[in-house]
């Protein structure tokens, strides 16, 4: 029987720890592809700046001062957690074998948090609304004739979906801007906190020690423009159709807004189509695959 004092305790908690950071450590994020992370210190950020931004111009006399609109969107932080419980009576008895899987699996987790929001933000990005007040993936995003915001507007699409449609969706993003389409927010990065003393609560009424985990962030929407969803077929033709929509978006007043589509996500039942679309070196009538390379592929069995 193992002696249960403060010493087997502090070692206890180290090689928790130790298991808790190897779990972290052997997930490789893949959310970063697809959003850009924004460092928070209060509650909730609100990006004013989303929208429209003026472009460089000729300095001819004094400055055009651009007015620019500002959107009110605001994403507010959510804390996660996720605790485990060993009984006393486990460690008086080295009964711990199962204890460590269990520790490197709750960090792994932990990591993949953002992953499972930030992908499932763009999976529901159909029914959530992003900073114009429609929703990120739409077919009536409002363009102004201005670029204050103000004139006549134009409505114009990022989605093109069947509602009795049977195939999976898929998106069609650009990437490489300073923003990308989804926005993670961190306020606090996952830790891991210890309740091991021998006097603590719980200890003295349930008999149990716990390790908590705990973090704070959000996910939100950046700029529609450079995300297109779709549940037609993921065929050449569509994904074209797509590319170029994706090219032909401008913002308030005309301006171009040079959208290159880099990556294409879709489920793991797209994996082989997508593939075939724009890694294969020619087609199936072995003509050459003027798509090849078009765009790079992600799979996530989050979308």
């Amino acid at each position: 029987m193992a002696l249960v004092n403060a010493a087997t305790l502090s070692a206890l908690n180290t090689a928790i720890k130790k298991t808790f950071q190897r779990g972290l450590d052997s997930v490789e994020p893949e959310y970063t592809q697809i959003a850009t992370v924004v460092p928070s210190s209060t509650a909730s950020n609100t990006y004013g700046w989303l929208g429209e931004m003026p472009d460089m111009r000729e300095w001819i006399g004094e400055r055009v001062l651009n007015d620019i609109k500002t959107h009110g969107y605001t994403i507010v932080n959510k804390l996660y957690e996720s605790t485990i419980a060993v009984k006393r009576t486990d460690i008086e008895d080295d009964n711990l074998g199962t204890l460590t899987p269990i520790v490197e699996a709750n960090g792994k987790r932990a990591r993949q948090h953002p992953d499972k929001l930030v992908f499932g933000a763009l999976k529901n990005g159909h029914n959530q609304l992003c900073y114009d007040g429609q929703n990120f993936f739409d077919t009536d995003h409002p363009v102004y004739e201005n670029h204050d915001g103000t004139g006549e507007v134009t409505t114009v699409s990022n989605l093109d979906y069947d509602p009795a449609g049977t195939d999976p969706s898929w998106y069609l993003l650009d990437t490489n801007n300073i923003i990308k389409p989804i926005i993670f927010q961190k306020r606090k990065d996952v830790e891991l906190t210890s309740m091991t003393k021998l006097d603590d609560e719980s200890v003295f009424m349930l008999d149990i020690f716990r390790w908590g985990a705990r973090a704070r962030h959000n996910v939100g929407y950046g700029f529609w423009q450079m995300a297109y969803m779709s549940n037609k077929p993921l065929t050449s033709d569509n994904l074209n159709a797509a590319i170029a929509h994706m090219q032909s978006q401008k913002a308030d007043g005309g301006r171009e807004l040079d959208i290159k589509p880099t990556l294409l996500v879709v489920p793991p039942e797209l994996r082989a189509k997508a593939l075939e679309l724009v890694k294969a070196e020619r087609l199936a009538n072995g003509q050459t695959n003027i798509n090849k390379d078009v765009v790079d592929v992600l799979v996530t069995q989050r979308v």
